[in-house]
């Protein structure tokens, strides 16, 4: 089912997308190109002179946009010096015969150049000087929409998978129909889109478009069933090797609840052992320019939220009218577990690691003092989360205790650094203050991870034997009721 709801989705962005490269053939059917040095300059400013890291981003983007257009607008000029010569008008006369032929012309341009956008601006260049009538423009549109649905199925994933062809097999399946329905009715098509327009170059494009909206608007209600008819074609090969897939999960073993949850339970620590390595490779990144590592470190976050998926949908098909007291309050203790530890990935994956790219972007080094510190906190994460696991298996509440202890540790370090961040502020060294604010959001980061593993295996212990206050703000408690 996991696979068939993200299909879905996939398949219908999918649609979105095809609608959307055509807005660029709208675009480019005027004179756009013209605007790709002001596009270029602006970037350049922006980017060398943006103090945001927002705006810093944007003039890439602003760059990137405007030598797009300016090489969309060269290759045109020079597949169109090409248009004029006897050999490539001889060429347009044979296809002109079959338009079969043009379908499959342009597919194959297209499959060689990877553009769909460049095929379609030279139909609309020759279009618009009479070289070919709107019928096999028509024709050629169609065979360059098939022709970037090819690209993706031809140059995709290799290695056996076949599920890994449901998208691409979706997108191509959609085109074929939708170019064999239009192709059909092309006569009264081309009537009805010279009767809106005139201009050659205006026609290819206002057709190019409705083309892939009208496809989509079809395919849109249909998708569920395709989705569903795509995943019995192409089944998910079961690679035993995969990390994210469960090992302990056993269906038969639910008909006795007792083994399943000790089942569950062992899968739980296989999260443990992932969190482990993320911390040891967020360690590693913080001296490290290894921008693949913090790739693979991300990775391990997917692997981490694979499983907690998985032990999730395994504890809650339990009927729990089978379970013993005891036995829910067991099954309620693996799900916070699990949940909590991929709280716990995800702050190391959305807060850690972005924080840890930007030091390597902008080329931040921390200080040998500030590098320990850090070094040292992950070390004791590293600590409580085997402390949080044998917690989690031993319920012991003087081990809870422990832990709970440890938010004062990070609570300390949190208040320190804050106070060493604004003392660098006073003295006005800018190069040592964007480092320490890193090192800030950082050591607020590692604080919300050890409360995630403290929230998720001390916290429970310590409130079913009334030794958890509701707020920290309030002190009238006994004193050995004060864990927080």
């Amino acid at each position: 089912m996991k696979q068939l709801v993200d299909l879905v989705p996939a398949l219908a962005v999918m649609l979105g997308a095809n609608v959307g490269t055509t807005l660029i053939v709208q675009a480019l059917s005027f004179d756009v190109a013209a605007m790709s040095p002001a596009l270029i300059l602006l970037g350049a400013l922006m980017f060398r002179r943006g103090q945001n890291p927002q705006i810093h981003d944007l003039g890439r983007v602003f760059v990137g946009l405007g030598f797009m257009l300016l090489a969309l607008h060269q290759l045109l000029a020079v597949l169109t010096e090409y248009a004029d010569t006897p050999a490539f008008e001889a060429v347009l006369s044979a296809i002109s015969k079959t338009p079969a032929s043009s379908v499959i012309l342009a597919a194959i341009l297209t499959w060689a150049a990877h553009s769909s956008v460049a095929v379609v601006l030279l139909v609309m260049s020759l279009c618009s000087k009479g070289l070919i009538d709107p019928y096999q423009a028509f024709a050629l549109t169609l065979g360059a929409n098939l022709g970037t649905a090819i690209n993706p199925v031809v140059e995709g994933n290799t290695t056996g998978d076949y599920s890994a062809k449901r998208l691409p097999l979706g997108n191509l399946a959609t085109r074929l129909a939708g170019i064999g329905i239009v192709f059909a009715a092309l006569s009264p098509v081309v009537s009805w889109m010279t009767a809106i327009d005139t201009d050659g170059a205006r026609i290819v494009a206002n057709f190019h478009t409705a083309f892939n909206l009208i496809v989509a608007v079809a395919v849109m209600p249909f998708l569920t069933p395709f989705a569903n008819l795509l995943v019995r074609l192409l089944p998910q090969k079961i690679d035993a090797t995969d990390p994210g897939r469960p090992r302990y999960l056993d269906a038969s073993a639910k008909e006795t609840p007792v083994v399943a949850l000790q089942a569950a339970a062992r899968e739980v620590l296989r999260l443990v052992d992932i969190l482990g390595d993320m911390l040891a490779g967020t360690k590693a990144a913080l001296t490290s320019n290894d921008r693949r590592a913090l790739s693979s470190l991300r990775k391990m976050d997917t692997i981490l939220d694979r499983l907690n998926r998985a032990v999730k949908q395994y504890l809650t098909s339990i009927d729990r009218d089978e379970l013993s007291e005891s036995d829910q309050h067991r099954l309620d203790e693996i799900l916070i577990f699990s949940t909590g530890l991929e709280n716990a990935g995800d702050v190391l994956d959305q807060n850690v690691l972005p924080h840890l790219a930007k030091r390597l972007r902008r080329g931040l080094k921390f200080s040998k003092e500030g590098q320990r510190e850090l070094s040292d906190l992950i070390d004791r994460l590293s600590t409580n989360l085997r402390t949080a696991s044998a917690l989690f298996m031993s319920q012991d509440e003087r081990v809870a205790r422990m832990l709970a202890d440890e938010k004062i540790v990070f609570r300390k370090a949190e208040r320190e650094g804050m106070s060493d961040h604004f003392r660098r502020m006073r003295t006005g060294d800018l190069d040592t203050t964007e480092t320490s604010s890193l090192h800030l959001d950082l050591l607020r980061d590692f604080k919300q991870i050890n409360s995630h593993l403290v929230a998720a295996t001390a916290y429970p212990i310590l409130e079913r034997q009334g030794e958890l206050l509701q707020s920290r703000a309030i002190r009238q408690a006994s004193p050995e009721s004060s864990f927080t």
